[in-house]
Order: C-alpha cells, then structure tokens, then sequence
C-alpha cells in the first residue's frame, strides 16, 4: 500500500495490477478470464474500478499534491513527478487521459491517471502541483471542476493535450503486464522479444511483494508511445498502456 496525502490529508493508493490476454497477473490468483482491475479498500471503505472509461464525465472538487511526494511511487508504479500533468482518481483506468475544466474560472488542463485517491468526502480528483497551477487553484488548495474522458482511439486526442502545452513529451514507455510470478513476466519478455525491442524486465517492491513489470520501448514524446500502444493493443495485447519511465 502507498500513502500519500494532498493538502492537509492522507490519501492511501493501490497497486494496479494489468492482465493481458490470457495471462495472470497480480498478487492473487484470478481466473484468468477476468480482465477488470482489482477492488481495493482504503479506510475500510471499498473501491471498485471501472474497465471502460467511454463517456465518462463527472462534475466536482478538485484537490492537488506536490511536496513531499515529489520522487515517490505512485499507484502505476510510475515515479511521481508534481511538474508534469497527471491525476489520482478513484476508479478510472490508469492511463486514462482526462480534460479537467475549473468550473469557477473556466480555465482548463489534460492530466493522465497514474495513482488512486482521494480518498476525502467530496473529491473527485487530485491533480499534480504543475496541473493545478494551470488552473489556478494552488492557493484555494481545491476547485470545482468538470472532468471529461478523452478516448485514446480518438484523433483529436493529441491535437486536445497539445493545445495545453507540452503534455506530450518526456521519457515514456509501454507497459503490458505486472506479475507477481517471475517466470509468467519472463514467458511473456521472451514473447514479445521476437517483435519488439527493447523490451524491459523490472522489478518492483510493493510491501512484502515484489512485482515484475513488462514494458515495451523507450520513447521521447507522448505521440510515439501511443502508436506503439495501439500496435500492441491490435496485435491482441488489449491491456498495453503507454507510461512514464521510471527515474531509476
């Protein structure tokens, strides 16, 4: 479990843990038919996220962190990096890109979902420092807003996140699968290895349990991870999602 809090609260996050095809993942056995994310609870209350994020709109307070969870592990296993644009939410699919709109002053960024939270009455989302600088709501710590799914098979995705600046570069890459078993993430390493180069085997502490990650290529932008994304996704690989590379 990590935790970690916005403004003047404690915010717990889950591990997120992606199946693919027919392969099992994660840190229970599953059958391997289920493709849904796993429920997880915080503060005894239980959580439940959605496979499909078509569609999705929602209307609420926004929240935001930054120090000291700067350098830290988020839900995704990505570093958290409070001056790039990204999100928690509670529920939808990591990887999903969001245009978030404060309501008060109308002012609007794109974030993507890499962590779980917040998990406080009446939030529906907790932006990154530099996400919510865009919005103008660092000094009033929350905001209304109106969040709206942005479809990664939509065209007017990159041309959307471009017009709010330089969302789309950095360091990214593109992650099939998470497996608590070594030997499933190797079996699939050596799978793609004959398509695809490079393709990266890590490890990952979570608590007492250590997860090997899968991961495909090593891109500057955004744009470049997304076409190899929906290559994956076609070649039957449905769970892909493009990344942030780790600092380490």
């Amino acid at each position: 479990m990590i935790c970690f809090s916005g403004p003047g609260r404690l915010i717990g996050a889950f591990i997120a843990i992606v199946v693919i095809g027919s392969w099992l993942a994660g840190c229970r056995t599953v059958p391997p038919d289920i493709k849904t994310p796993e429920s997880y609870r915080i503060n005894g209350q239980w959580y439940h996220p959605i496979p499909d994020s078509r569609g999705f709109r929602e209307k609420g307070m926004a929240s935001w962190y930054g120090d000291p969870f700067h350098g830290r592990k988020t839900a995704s296993g990505e570093t958290y990096d409070m001056h790039a644009r990204t999100a928690a939410h509670k529920t939808l699919p990591m990887g999903t890109f969001l245009l978030v709109k404060n309501t008060d002053n109308g002012k609007e960024t794109v974030v993507r979902i890499n962590d779980r939270g917040p998990f406080v009455a009446g939030r529906i989302i907790d932006l990154s420092y530099r996400a919510a600088r865009q919005i103008d709501m660092i000094g009033p710590g929350t905001a209304p807003v109106e969040i709206l799914v942005l479809e990664k098979d939509d065209p007017d995705l990159h041309q959307t996140a471009g017009a709010h600046g330089d969302f789309h570069t950095g360091d990214f890459t593109v992650q099939i699968g998470a497996f608590s078993d070594p030997d499933l993430a190797r079996k699939l390493q050596n799978e793609l290895q004959s398509h695809y180069t490079p393709v990266a085997l890590t490890e990952i502490r979570r608590s007492e349990t250590i997860l090997y990650r899968v991961r495909v290529g090593q891109f500057s932008s955004l744009a470049e991870a997304k076409d190899t994304e929906a290559r994956l996704i076609r070649a039957g690989y449905k769970d892909a999602f493009s990344v942030a590379r780790d600092a380490r």
